[in-house]
């Protein structure tokens, strides 16, 4: 595996020094500050690669943008309204541009309205460390209550709704706001954020759009921007719904391991390919990691990894972020599955033979809390898990290779 570290440009508090002192050898990044649908300039994107190739006093890093996370598609590509064709367009001459400054692999994804959905962002573990949790009543007590979105009180159970209203009741006006906040607070360091008020105007823009209407706008996307992947050699990853199940009546179309199969057979070229993200997919207790690994590894392009752990073995339930190590996915086993995956391709001859990974999300540990950076992004967290992750590969293929 090829270790990275996801960097969000320079107002991140962990620095390209932090980078380079956890051990990274390549930088996932995007461009946050541009804004959804329209083109990343050569010169946004050459800016960009100036930025993360020095160090604070000026010496050369040696690190390059290696992945793009993400290039972003707007809400009008998924419910083909508005614009959604010309943004279509200036997404592949942004895919033309990353591939003419040397970036040949790209996460996106097809979530409706939030890229991800916490409850808390800084959940207190009993050793202190802070991590995200998603608390499925929690995240009840918004919908019904505070959102108010319509019809949300049908799409829980009863005991569900019943413990929401309590812990509404019980909440004060700050603990709703900082609920609020937390639900919509999407992709860390994203142009956009989010209102409630926005929240439910993108809700009612979705009305029309089933589960069935979802995919069919994602093979729609799909047959125009992967030809042109193909052709000029970008390596496209979905990344999967987080969490991967349904949310606010909005469709998922991202959370399966069937899900992945009927995208990848929508448009069967390799340059269509997959994000593994063991902690989204992992918070769904029929996804089988390893064996996601196994069957569809030919076309995981990049891989995040991280781990939860959850409360019940529910489709739709609470869960937090884990240890790298802990949770519930065996990561060892994974991490084993992957090795073997990338000595195929070596023995195939494939130049992608060697898979980037990233060590996804973290505990905030030691001097993370505090310092204020993206949740779920700490650098010390972030560093512990990238060790172990990288000592369980040394330790798999230990004598494998010369």
């Amino acid at each position: 595996m090829r270790h990275t570290w996801r960097w969000f440009g320079p107002k991140d508090r962990v620095s390209i020094d932090d980078m380079l002192q956890a051990g990274v050898q390549g930088v996932v990044t995007a461009l946050h500050h541009v804004p959804t649908g329209t083109v990343w300039s050569p010169e946004e994107i050459a800016r960009r690669q100036a930025e993360l190739a020095v160090m604070a006093d000026g010496a050369p890093s040696g690190l390059k943008w290696e992945v793009v996370e993400s290039l972003p598609v707007s809400e009008a590509i998924k419910t083909q309204t508005g614009d959604w064709r010309a943004h279509v367009a200036n997404w592949i001459t942004s895919m033309r541009h990353l591939k003419d400054a040397g970036v040949e692999v790209i996460c996106y994804n097809f979530m409706p309205v939030l890229d991800w959905t916490r409850t808390d962002l800084a959940w207190r573990r009993p050793n202190g460390a802070r991590c995200m949790r998603f608390d499925f009543t929690d995240f009840a007590a918004f919908d019904i209550h505070i959102l108010q979105r319509r019809g949300a009180a049908e799409d829980f159970p009863q005991e569900i709704r019943e413990e929401a209203a309590r812990r509404f009741a019980a909440m004060d006006d700050a603990r709703r706001e900082e609920l609020a906040g937390n639900v919509v607070f999407g992709l860390p360091g994203a142009a956009e954020h989010f209102s409630l008020n926005d929240v439910r105007a993108l809700l009612e823009s979705y009305a029309p759009v089933t589960d069935a209407v979802l995919r069919r706008h994602f093979h729609d996307f799909l047959e125009q921007v992967v030809p042109v992947a193909q052709e000029i050699g970008v390596r496209l990853c979905c990344h999967p719904d987080d969490p991967p199940f349904g949310l606010l009546g909005l469709p998922r179309v991202m959370s399966t391991e069937a899900d992945y199969a009927e995208r990848m057979a929508a448009v069967d070229l390799p340059a269509n390919g997959i994000t593994l993200c063991s902690g989204s997919l992992g918070a769904r207790p029929d996804n089988d990691l390893p064996g996601m690994m196994e069957r569809l590894g030919d076309r995981v392009h990049f891989l995040h990894l991280r781990n939860v752990r959850r409360d019940s073995d529910a489709i739709r339930g609470s869960f937090f972020e884990d240890e790298h190590l802990g949770g519930q996915t065996d990561m060892v086993a994974l991490v084993a599955a992957v090795l073997r995956e990338e000595a195929k391709r070596r023995a195939a001859g494939r130049a992608d033979a060697t898979i980037p990974m990233r060590p996804d999300h973290g505990q905030d540990i030691l001097d993370d809390i505090g310092r204020g950076g993206q949740p779920g992004y700490p650098a010390i967290g972030r560093l512990k898990g990238l060790a172990e992750l990288r000592g369980v590969e040394l330790a798999l293929s230990h004598g494998a290779r010369p």
